[in-house]
């Protein structure tokens, strides 16, 4: 985010008016990240899951923006906040100063460390993992989390904020100046890119071995569905379609030996000679295996996100990779989604009007969550994930490891149901 802001967005802090910046360079910057944080709050209020997604990427920009402040102003900044914080005072600190030290790991003894309490109900998330005290009612926070304190505050103000917005967006409908601009805004952001961690292809028990992608495949996403039913139908796919495919299964977990044993059988119309002469570099390569230092060093290439796939190297003729919801016409994609058992006319329907209005990921979750609403329902009545492990996907592999532990919820032990954040 940093180039981008110092490019587009850049804020200095007010003491830096003592350091030679001039006073009307400030209102300048100032002026323009207000507009523009309203204008997008404007834009991305109009649906739950714009508003979720707008919330998400601003509440990461102010988390930046905060650590990075200067000190001095980042406690004036919180004082100004009137939150309901008390700071435990000398005395009941040395009250209870064995208990807040046994309650906060990785806070010294010898050095100087404070705490402030509030309603626990204001940290779930601290008194869930047990890293806080709590005592008649009050969590004991120590100073160290009141980032986490400040921007879980600030995302509940802006939540709120967006759902005013949203009741005041009606009135806007008749002004034919300022809505299309909107909707463009929303519109042309096609899918948030999602980065990919060793930790999305984790699975507990999961047998993912070359022999178990057929198996697999009922828990891919429309895109890499597509890819596997033209290679078992074709026993081939063109390049991009092999990279998107390699890549996608090397994020599930496919090692490297089972991925080049995969392609060999699925290339069936092949000789050996000709597979390695013209195909096995490629998947080396893809994994890290060959390809340079900086390539082994990055550990090859990671597995697509939905914007990559949107937006880079359409498909042509001949060609399966891509996304079915932005790159196939609306009858070609209702025959595919029928075909993988998608009869329910309401969500044909849905995903219709998602296309049409660019909204490609949302269609897909959107056949997601029809295909998975018992689970779904599950793990909310059971309190088994919370808001962010059922937050839109953004990557196929993402789609894949949520589909395949929603569907195997009662053959894994429930400490490893949750997905990663």
């Amino acid at each position: 985010m940093k180039p981008l802001l110092k490019n587009y967005l850049s804020l200095s802090a007010n003491s830096s008016a003592a350091k030679g910046v001039v006073d009307e360079r400030l209102k300048v910057e100032r002026r323009k990240d207000h507009y523009s944080h309203y204008i997008l709050r404007l834009a991305f209020s109009g649906t739950e899951d714009l508003r979720r997604r707008f919330a998400r990427v601003e509440t990461m920009l102010f988390k930046l923006r905060f650590q990075e402040d200067d000190g001095r102003e980042r406690r004036a900044f919180v004082d100004s906040l009137n939150l309901s914080w008390d700071v435990v005072a000398d005395d009941e600190k040395r009250e209870l100063y064995d208990q807040l030290m046994a309650a906060s790991p990785g806070l010294k003894r010898d050095e100087e460390n404070s705490w402030f309490k509030v309603n626990w109900t204001q940290v779930p998330e601290l008194v869930e993992h047990r890293t806080v005290l709590v005592r008649k009612g009050k969590a004991y926070v120590p100073m160290r989390e009141q980032t986490t304190m400040v921007v879980n505050e600030f995302t509940s103000r802006l939540e709120r904020g967006l759902e005013l917005t949203a009741r005041a967006l009606p009135r806007l409908d008749e002004d034919d100046r300022l809505s299309p601009i909107l909707s463009h805004l929303s519109k042309n952001f096609a899918a948030p890119d999602a980065n990919f961690s060793d930790s999305d292809s984790s699975l507990p028990g999961a047998a993912i071995n070359a022999a178990n992608v057929d198996n697999l495949s009922q828990h891919f996403p429309l895109c890499m569905k597509n890819l596997h039913t033209t290679l078992r139908k074709n026993n081939h796919l063109k390049h991009y379609g092999r990279l998107q495919y390699t890549l996608f299964l090397k994020g599930i977990g496919l090692t490297l030996e089972d991925c080049l044993m995969f392609w060999r059988q699925s290339f069936k119309n092949v000789t050996d000679d000709t597979f390695n002469k013209e195909y096995r570099y490629n998947v080396r390569h893809s994994y890290g295996d060959v390809g340079g230092d900086a390539n082994r060093r990055g550990r090859g290439y990671s597995p697509y996100s939905c914007q990559k796939i949107l937006t880079e190297h359409p498909p042509g003729t001949g060609e399966a990779h891509g996304c079915p919801y932005r790159h196939l016409s609306i009858d070609n994609l209702t025959t595919m989604l029928q075909a993988t058992g998608v009869h329910d006319r309401e969500l044909l329907r849905g995903v219709k009007e998602d296309v049409e209005k660019k909204r490609y990921h949302i269609a897909c979750n959107r056949v997601f969550d029809w295909a998975h609403k018992s689970e779904i329902k599950k793990v909310k009545d059971e309190n088994l994930w919370g808001p962010a492990e059922l937050d839109t996907i953004v990557h196929p592999n993402t789609y894949f490891k949520r589909s395949y532990l929603l569907r195997n919820l009662n053959s894994i032990p429930k400490q490893d149901v949750k997905m990663e954040e």
